[in-house]
């Protein structure tokens, strides 16, 4: 049986918990701090980016996933701030781990969320062949995109 969207998104929100999780239990000594939040940055931002075009557009073109899909693109627009806000901090001092805890709890937020409402609402929207076709077109462009922030 052929991947589906929800899959694919599922396998990049597991590295996504993981790196959270190592983000905000990591100490300030050494680089660490500092790597993993690039590596959470690019993640967040490959995956975004890749979710945002093969499965968000394709539900605000459907009038049932025109809220929910705002809603998300809300929260990405949020995370992504405090990702910005966390990079430009000192790793080693106090405001950087309540900005990752912070930034931790938005991120499980969403995923929650994003699995237990928005994947439920598209599943009635997306037909099974749109749901494998949307997996293959997200990898591909997660995988560009990792690329492309990976050069940067």
């Amino acid at each position: 049986m052929q991947e589906n969207i929800y899959e694919a998104l599922r396998a990049s929100h597991e590295v996504q918990r993981t790196l959270c999780r190592k983000l905000v239990r990591a100490r300030p000594a050494g680089d660490t701090r500092r790597r993993l939040c690039r590596e959470l940055a690019e993640e967040l931002a490959a995956h975004a980016a890749a979710e945002e075009r093969y499965l968000y557009v394709p539900m605000l073109m459907d009038d049932m996933g025109l809220d929910p899909s705002r809603h998300a693109l809300s929260e990405h627009h949020e995370i992504d701030e405090e990702v910005e806000k966390l990079s430009s901090l000192d790793p080693s001092g106090e405001a950087w781990l309540t900005h990752a805890k912070k930034l931790s709890k938005l991120v499980h937020h969403h995923l929650k969320e994003e699995e237990k409402k928005f994947f439920q609402i598209s599943g009635k929207i997306l037909s099974d062949v749109q749901k494998s076709q949307l997996a293959t077109k997200y990898r591909k462009d997660y995988r560009r995109m990792h690329a492309v922030l990976a050069a940067k």
